[in-house]
Protein backbone atom coordinates (compact mmCIF):
# COMPACT_ATOMS: atom_id res chain seq x y z
CA UNK A 1 0.00 0.00 0.00
CA UNK A 2 2.77 2.28 1.08
CA UNK A 3 4.00 1.98 -2.84
CA UNK A 4 0.63 2.60 -4.13
CA UNK A 5 0.69 5.88 -2.01
CA UNK A 6 3.82 6.81 -3.00
CA UNK A 7 2.46 6.95 -6.49
CA UNK A 8 -0.49 9.35 -6.06
CA UNK A 9 2.04 12.25 -5.36
CA UNK A 10 3.02 12.82 -8.55
CA UNK A 11 -1.13 13.42 -9.87
CA UNK A 12 -1.72 15.17 -6.35
CA UNK A 13 1.24 17.61 -6.93
CA UNK A 14 -0.47 18.37 -10.59
CA UNK A 15 -4.13 18.76 -9.18
CA UNK A 16 -2.72 21.24 -6.11
CA UNK A 17 -0.95 22.96 -8.64
CA UNK A 18 -3.60 23.34 -10.99
CA UNK A 19 -5.92 24.60 -7.99
CA UNK A 20 -3.74 26.75 -6.26
CA UNK A 21 -1.26 28.33 -9.70
CA UNK A 22 1.47 28.14 -7.52
CA UNK A 23 4.02 24.88 -7.35
CA UNK A 24 5.39 25.97 -4.63
CA UNK A 25 1.81 25.93 -2.67
CA UNK A 26 1.09 22.71 -4.52
CA UNK A 27 4.14 20.83 -2.66
CA UNK A 28 3.40 21.92 0.60
CA UNK A 29 -0.25 20.95 0.23
CA UNK A 30 0.77 17.11 -1.12
CA UNK A 31 3.09 17.13 2.17
CA UNK A 32 0.38 17.89 4.49
CA UNK A 33 -2.10 15.51 3.09
CA UNK A 34 0.85 12.68 2.71
CA UNK A 35 1.60 13.89 6.80
CA UNK A 36 -1.76 13.63 7.87
CA UNK A 37 -2.01 10.21 6.15
CA UNK A 38 1.27 8.63 7.90
CA UNK A 39 -0.79 10.40 10.97
CA UNK A 40 -3.01 8.08 10.94
CA UNK A 41 -2.88 4.42 13.20
CA UNK A 42 -1.86 1.32 10.56
CA UNK A 43 -5.41 -0.05 10.97
CA UNK A 44 -7.09 3.44 10.56
CA UNK A 45 -4.94 2.89 7.28
CA UNK A 46 -5.51 -0.38 6.57
CA UNK A 47 -9.33 0.39 7.10
CA UNK A 48 -9.31 3.05 3.98
CA UNK A 49 -10.35 1.58 0.45
CA UNK A 50 -8.67 3.56 -1.45
CA UNK A 51 -5.61 5.70 -0.25
CA UNK A 52 -5.86 7.99 -3.54
CA UNK A 53 -9.30 9.29 -2.96
CA UNK A 54 -8.96 9.85 0.81
CA UNK A 55 -5.26 11.69 -0.25
CA UNK A 56 -7.32 13.91 -3.33
CA UNK A 57 -10.08 14.74 -0.71
CA UNK A 58 -7.55 15.64 2.07
CA UNK A 59 -5.38 17.63 -0.48
CA UNK A 60 -8.40 19.17 -2.69
CA UNK A 61 -10.12 20.71 1.05
CA UNK A 62 -6.72 21.83 1.92
CA UNK A 63 -7.02 24.06 -1.45
CA UNK A 64 -10.04 25.03 -0.91
CA UNK A 65 -8.71 26.94 2.07
CA UNK A 66 -6.36 27.96 0.64
CA UNK A 67 -8.36 29.31 -2.11
CA UNK A 68 -10.58 31.58 0.47
CA UNK A 69 -7.17 32.73 2.32
CA UNK A 70 -5.56 33.64 -0.97
CA UNK A 71 -8.39 36.34 -1.92
CA UNK A 72 -7.50 38.14 1.10
CA UNK A 73 -4.32 38.04 0.32
CA UNK A 74 -4.07 39.33 -3.34
CA UNK A 75 -5.97 42.05 -2.06
CA UNK A 76 -2.16 42.75 -0.73
CA UNK A 77 -0.07 41.91 -3.23
CA UNK A 78 1.67 45.20 -4.98
CA UNK A 79 0.14 44.74 -8.85
CA UNK A 80 -1.49 42.00 -11.15
CA UNK A 81 -0.78 38.70 -9.80
CA UNK A 82 -0.08 35.56 -12.49
CA UNK A 83 0.34 31.75 -11.62
CA UNK A 84 3.78 30.68 -10.82
CA UNK A 85 4.89 29.28 -14.42
CA UNK A 86 6.81 25.75 -14.48
CA UNK A 87 9.44 24.40 -16.98
CA UNK A 88 8.01 21.48 -19.45
CA UNK A 89 5.61 19.21 -17.87
CA UNK A 90 7.09 18.53 -14.00
CA UNK A 91 3.35 17.96 -13.15
CA UNK A 92 1.95 14.82 -14.75
CA UNK A 93 2.25 11.06 -15.73
CA UNK A 94 3.58 11.10 -19.53
CA UNK A 95 0.46 9.05 -19.99
CA UNK A 96 -1.71 12.16 -19.00
CA UNK A 97 0.19 14.86 -21.04
CA UNK A 98 -1.98 14.91 -24.44
CA UNK A 99 -5.09 14.61 -21.93
CA UNK A 100 -4.27 17.24 -19.33
CA UNK A 101 -2.01 19.52 -21.35
CA UNK A 102 -4.74 22.55 -21.93
CA UNK A 103 -5.23 22.68 -18.26
CA UNK A 104 -1.79 23.75 -17.47
CA UNK A 105 -1.23 26.36 -19.56
CA UNK A 106 -0.88 29.88 -18.39
CA UNK A 107 -3.99 30.76 -20.13
CA UNK A 108 -6.48 28.18 -18.59
CA UNK A 109 -4.51 29.08 -15.16
CA UNK A 110 -5.56 32.58 -15.74
CA UNK A 111 -9.13 31.74 -16.29
CA UNK A 112 -9.36 29.43 -13.22
CA UNK A 113 -8.04 32.23 -10.87
CA UNK A 114 -10.83 34.50 -11.80
CA UNK A 115 -13.56 31.18 -10.40
CA UNK A 116 -14.63 31.38 -6.63
CA UNK A 117 -12.70 28.74 -4.28
CA UNK A 118 -15.76 26.33 -4.61
CA UNK A 119 -16.26 26.42 -8.52
CA UNK A 120 -12.23 25.85 -9.14
CA UNK A 121 -12.53 22.96 -7.33
CA UNK A 122 -15.55 21.01 -8.97
CA UNK A 123 -14.61 22.33 -12.44
CA UNK A 124 -10.19 21.01 -11.80
CA UNK A 125 -12.09 17.66 -10.48
CA UNK A 126 -14.81 16.89 -12.40
CA UNK A 127 -14.12 18.86 -15.97
CA UNK A 128 -10.05 18.05 -15.80
CA UNK A 129 -9.25 15.07 -13.08
CA UNK A 130 -12.66 13.36 -14.25
CA UNK A 131 -13.31 12.52 -10.45
CA UNK A 132 -17.15 11.60 -10.32
CA UNK A 133 -19.38 13.81 -8.42
CA UNK A 134 -19.99 12.20 -5.66
CA UNK A 135 -16.21 12.28 -4.73
CA UNK A 136 -15.92 16.13 -5.77
CA UNK A 137 -19.00 16.73 -3.03
CA UNK A 138 -17.09 14.88 -0.22
CA UNK A 139 -14.37 17.54 -0.82
CA UNK A 140 -16.71 20.77 -0.74
CA UNK A 141 -19.23 19.17 1.51
CA UNK A 142 -21.88 19.82 -0.61
CA UNK A 143 -24.47 17.34 -2.30
CA UNK A 144 -23.50 16.23 -5.78
CA UNK A 145 -26.53 18.17 -7.68
CA UNK A 146 -24.74 21.34 -5.71
CA UNK A 147 -21.11 20.65 -7.37
CA UNK A 148 -22.69 19.71 -10.50
CA UNK A 149 -24.10 23.31 -11.05
CA UNK A 150 -20.53 24.71 -9.45
CA UNK A 151 -18.59 23.23 -12.19
CA UNK A 152 -21.39 24.25 -15.06
CA UNK A 153 -20.99 27.48 -13.86
CA UNK A 154 -17.22 27.33 -13.92
CA UNK A 155 -17.03 25.92 -17.61
CA UNK A 156 -19.28 28.47 -18.72
CA UNK A 157 -16.06 30.75 -18.19
CA UNK A 158 -13.83 28.96 -19.84
CA UNK A 159 -13.37 29.47 -23.36
CA UNK A 160 -12.40 26.30 -25.32
CA UNK A 161 -8.58 26.80 -26.96
CA UNK A 162 -7.79 24.72 -29.77
CA UNK A 163 -4.44 22.74 -29.37
CA UNK A 164 -1.03 24.76 -30.04
CA UNK A 165 -0.36 24.78 -34.09
CA UNK A 166 3.27 24.00 -34.94
CA UNK A 167 3.07 27.80 -36.03
CA UNK A 168 3.04 29.04 -32.14
CA UNK A 169 6.76 28.58 -31.84
CA UNK A 170 7.79 30.14 -35.37
CA UNK A 171 5.43 32.63 -34.39
CA UNK A 172 7.03 33.32 -30.92
CA UNK A 173 10.44 32.99 -32.45
CA UNK A 174 9.28 36.02 -34.61
CA UNK A 175 8.52 38.18 -31.47
CA UNK A 176 12.01 37.15 -29.72
CA UNK A 177 13.97 38.42 -33.08
CA UNK A 178 11.44 41.51 -33.56
CA UNK A 179 11.85 42.27 -29.79
CA UNK A 180 15.39 41.63 -29.85
CA UNK A 181 15.87 44.28 -33.40
CA UNK A 182 13.73 46.84 -31.32
CA UNK A 183 11.34 46.58 -35.00
CA UNK A 184 8.21 47.82 -34.43
CA UNK A 185 6.76 46.89 -37.63
CA UNK A 186 7.64 43.77 -36.92
CA UNK A 187 5.98 43.40 -33.45
CA UNK A 188 2.75 44.69 -34.81
CA UNK A 189 2.52 42.29 -37.50
CA UNK A 190 2.52 39.80 -35.24
CA UNK A 191 0.40 41.06 -32.00
CA UNK A 192 -3.40 40.87 -32.67
CA UNK A 193 -4.92 44.69 -32.83
CA UNK A 194 -6.33 43.92 -29.19
CA UNK A 195 -3.11 41.78 -27.72
CA UNK A 196 -2.23 42.49 -24.11
CA UNK A 197 0.45 42.29 -21.44
CA UNK A 198 0.11 41.47 -18.14
CA UNK A 199 3.37 41.43 -15.76
CA UNK A 200 3.85 40.55 -12.04
CA UNK A 201 6.86 41.63 -10.41
CA UNK A 202 5.02 40.96 -7.04
CA UNK A 203 6.79 44.01 -5.67
CA UNK A 204 10.04 42.67 -5.76
CA UNK A 205 10.92 43.36 -9.31
CA UNK A 206 10.59 45.85 -12.03
CA UNK A 207 6.92 45.45 -13.93
CA UNK A 208 4.30 47.75 -15.09
CA UNK A 209 1.73 47.87 -12.47
CA UNK A 210 -1.38 47.52 -14.95
CA UNK A 211 -2.03 45.43 -18.31
CA UNK A 212 -0.66 47.78 -21.35
CA UNK A 213 -3.58 46.77 -24.05
CA UNK A 214 -3.59 47.33 -27.85
CA UNK A 215 -1.32 45.83 -30.31
CA UNK A 216 0.60 49.27 -30.61
CA UNK A 217 0.88 50.02 -27.26
CA UNK A 218 2.29 46.71 -26.92
CA UNK A 219 5.09 47.07 -29.08
CA UNK A 220 6.02 50.36 -28.45
CA UNK A 221 5.89 49.35 -24.49
CA UNK A 222 8.48 45.92 -25.43
CA UNK A 223 10.58 48.56 -27.83
CA UNK A 224 11.08 50.76 -25.19
CA UNK A 225 11.95 47.71 -22.54
CA UNK A 226 14.46 46.44 -24.56
CA UNK A 227 16.01 50.07 -25.17
CA UNK A 228 15.80 50.59 -21.65
CA UNK A 229 17.16 46.93 -20.10
CA UNK A 230 20.93 46.63 -21.42
CA UNK A 231 22.60 42.79 -21.31
CA UNK A 232 19.11 41.12 -21.53
CA UNK A 233 18.90 37.43 -23.63
CA UNK A 234 16.61 36.15 -24.93
CA UNK A 235 16.11 32.29 -25.07
CA UNK A 236 13.10 30.14 -26.27
CA UNK A 237 11.66 27.26 -24.54
CA UNK A 238 8.58 25.40 -23.04
CA UNK A 239 6.30 27.29 -20.43
CA UNK A 240 3.58 25.06 -19.29
CA UNK A 241 3.94 23.11 -22.40
CA UNK A 242 3.68 26.08 -25.19
CA UNK A 243 6.06 27.93 -26.56
CA UNK A 244 7.28 31.04 -24.39
CA UNK A 245 10.48 32.58 -23.71
CA UNK A 246 13.08 33.19 -20.93
CA UNK A 247 14.78 36.54 -20.16
CA UNK A 248 18.35 36.66 -18.89
CA UNK A 249 20.65 38.81 -17.45
CA UNK A 250 24.20 38.30 -16.40
CA UNK A 251 23.14 34.83 -17.16
CA UNK A 252 20.21 35.54 -14.29
CA UNK A 253 16.69 34.25 -15.47
CA UNK A 254 14.59 37.52 -14.58
CA UNK A 255 11.37 36.88 -16.54
CA UNK A 256 9.26 34.28 -17.51
CA UNK A 257 7.09 34.73 -20.70
CA UNK A 258 3.98 33.17 -22.24
CA UNK A 259 1.94 33.58 -24.92
CA UNK A 260 -1.38 33.09 -26.10
CA UNK A 261 -1.12 32.89 -29.76
CA UNK A 262 -4.17 31.94 -32.39
CA UNK A 263 -3.34 31.00 -35.64
CA UNK A 264 -0.30 33.55 -36.83
CA UNK A 265 -1.38 36.32 -34.14
CA UNK A 266 0.08 37.30 -30.70
CA UNK A 267 -3.27 37.67 -28.11
CA UNK A 268 -1.72 37.73 -25.04
CA UNK A 269 1.66 37.95 -23.14
CA UNK A 270 2.20 37.11 -19.78
CA UNK A 271 5.15 38.18 -18.57
CA UNK A 272 6.59 36.63 -14.73
CA UNK A 273 9.06 38.89 -12.99
CA UNK A 274 8.52 37.99 -9.04
CA UNK A 275 12.20 35.75 -8.09
CA UNK A 276 9.76 33.86 -5.61
CA UNK A 277 8.35 32.71 -9.02
CA UNK A 278 11.52 31.82 -10.90
CA UNK A 279 13.50 29.75 -8.66
CA UNK A 280 12.91 26.37 -10.53
CA UNK A 281 14.03 28.27 -13.67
Amino acid sequence: MTTAIVHERRQLTGLAYRLLGSLADAEDVVQEAFGRWYALSAPQREAIESPGAWLTTVAGRICLDLLGSARVRRERYVGEWLPEPVPEDPLGDPADRVALAESVTVAFLVVLDAMTPAERVAFVLHDVFGYPFAEVAAVLDRSAAACRQLASTARRRVRPAPPPSRGSAAVVRAFKEAWEAKDIDGLLGLLDPEATVTADGGGLAAAVPHPVEGGERVARYAVGLATRVSGMTLTETAVNGRPGLVARQEGVVVAVIAFDVAGDAIRRVWAVRNPEKLRRW
